[in-house]
């Protein structure tokens, strides 16, 4: 009776999910990874273009990005899109391809980014809650138009219960690896 709405309020609770790993993969750990260029945006012939759409980025070191541009006009636009970032990364150009090093995260900064990893984690805590609000007010709402049944309605939100645990457990385990590699030296 209510198999569409579990599905619609899951795959919600999926989305959540994955933006969740998106915005952690963008959080710079003491590792190079391609990741951290995600959001940023180069013009290209009038369009604002993501960096990994116009260069080749390669991580030939641990610590090392390498951003090989495909038009090497582009080069110094790539290099004054990093400057104007927050990645706080310093560009390294050579006239045919741009070095990023990873410099080593102090303690004072893992923990600081621990605190934006447990912020992005609460912001996804409460959408998979507001998920779950919605799920319960529409059982409520069909109860009241369709003439469900009390039981029907309080077994179904028992449903949506266990899947909004079962999405909080995942979230806390992503939560935990991220913790984890960020406080990794």
């Amino acid at each position: 009776m209510f198999e569409e709405l579990m599905m619609e309020l899951e795959e919600r609770m999926n989305k959540a999910l994955e933006a969740l790993k998106e915005e952690f993969a963008t959080i710079r750990t003491g590792r190079a990874n391609v990741s951290l260029l995600e959001g940023l945006t180069v013009d290209y012939y009038g369009a604002p273009t993501p960096v990994t759409q116009v260069a080749t980025v390669t991580v030939p070191e641990p610590r090392l990005l390498m951003i090989q541009p495909w038009d090497k006009s582009l080069l110094h636009a790539v290099e004054k899109a990093i400057q104007q970032s927050d990645l706080g990364l310093a560009p390294n150009n050579d006239g045919a391809v741009i070095r990023l090093h990873i410099p080593q995260l102090t303690e004072e900064r893992r923990k600081e980014l621990v605190k934006v990893v447990h912020k992005r984690t609460e912001d996804a805590r409460v959408a998979v809650r507001n998920i779950r609000r919605d799920g319960n007010d529409a059982l409520k709402k069909k109860e009241k138009q369709d003439g469900v049944s009390e039981d029907a309605v309080k077994s179904a939100m028992d449903k949506v219960q266990e899947l909004t645990d079962k999405k909080m457990t995942k979230i806390d385990e992503l939560m935990a690896a991220k913790e984890k590699e960020v406080m990794e030296v």
